[in-house]
């Protein structure tokens, strides 16, 4: 743990921080701890008490809710990003959990000193709440994809989207397992093998184990499309 880390020079600042004055920079230097973690750490589990507003500056983790049958992906984010707003702003609880898939790198804010930033510099409040809508607007597209497509067209979804979003490249390892990634586009792994595997054979992807390098974006992005 890396404790009163220089928040102004950062280069992973958000654009809410960005904002603070350096009265303000200087109280979350002295209110935020960073933490290295590896691939599969927990940065907040389910159930337990949060006093922290978490900023992931770099690295990818999977959001997750343990519902009465299984646990359910619910999000990929890649940083910088906040995480737990909703969940620890007004709650002394965490509504669900974040675990990395990859090595990142957090921030933990005190929330007491997060909110005295909401309350006290309307710029920074107005960014959260922008960040806020868009996450909640993400989410409202992936779900109408998770209902009205088919397991192709969910799928494609999700290869365009860490493609595009999380890895700025056609070329990438896949951060989930076959039994996650179904999780997340809501299908069996043996679903999610089969058609990669059509994918595959029909030259839209090339595949060797977790690598996928993405051949005919056009074609995914027609399945996406009427899937």
């Amino acid at each position: 743990m890396f404790d009163n880390q220089k928040c102004k020079k950062c280069q992973f600042k958000s654009s809410a921080t960005k904002l603070l004055n350096n009265e303000e920079l200087n109280k979350l230097e002295q209110n935020c701890s960073e933490i290295e973690l590896k691939k599969g750490d927990t940065i907040f589990r389910q159930g337990i008490l949060s006093s922290n507003i978490i900023f992931l500056k770099k690295g990818v983790v999977k959001l997750h809710i343990e519902g009465q049958y299984k646990e359910q992906i619910i999000k990929i984010a890649k940083g910088p990003i906040y995480l737990g707003i909703p969940t620890t702003f007004d709650e002394k609880y965490n509504r669900y959990s974040a675990t990395t898939v990859e090595k990142a790198n957090a921030c933990f804010i005190n929330i007491e000193t997060f909110k005295q930033f909401v309350q006290n510099n309307g710029k920074f409040a107005y960014e959260i709440i922008v960040e806020l809508c868009r996450n909640e607007i993400n989410l409202f597209h992936k779900c109408i994809s998770r209902t009205q497509k088919n397991a192709r067209g969910r799928i494609a979804d999700a290869l365009i989207f860490f493609s595009d979003e999380i890895y700025n490249n056609t070329i990438f390892k896949l951060p989930l397992t076959r039994n996650e990634l179904g999780n997340y586009v809501d299908t069996t792994r043996e679903s999610v093998s089969r058609i990669l595997a059509e994918f595959s054979k029909e030259k839209i992807i090339r595949l060797k184990s977790k690598k996928i390098e993405i051949l005919k974006k056009k074609q995914l992005e027609l399945i996406s499309r009427t899937g």
